[in-house]
């Protein structure tokens, strides 16, 4: 199992709809990649270890694939469209890390 993490940075004047990525373009993304996507989480960043201090992402999206050729082989024909739906709902590109899963 492998997660492609996505890591939206929380700067300042980050433009986020957080409805829209819920509502639109995580539907979208499950649309896209069918049942090669085994699962999604999305969080929402909301402090920093620090009480009070802002965390240092706003957003971190994980999508599960059985390995890393299935997210490829399922997200290489859509890249296009999943890519231009960015402008819809964040001003900044991600940082994207394709992680293997391990237990401890």
């Amino acid at each position: 199992m492998i997660t492609v993490t996505v890591l939206y940075r929380n700067t300042d004047g980050l433009k986020f709809n957080m409805n829209y990525y819920l509502n639109t373009h995580i539907p979208l993304i499950n649309k896209l990649l069918g049942s090669a996507l085994k699962g999604v989480l999305v969080q929402q960043g909301i402090s920093g270890v620090a009480p009070g201090s802002k965390p240092e992402f706003q957003v971190i999206t994980q999508l599960k694939f059985e390995s890393v050729e299935s997210f490829q082989t399922a997200f290489g024909p859509h890249a296009p469209a999943v890519t231009a739906d960015l402008q819809n709902f964040s001003g900044e590109q991600p940082l994207i890390q394709i992680s293997d899963v391990r237990q401890g």
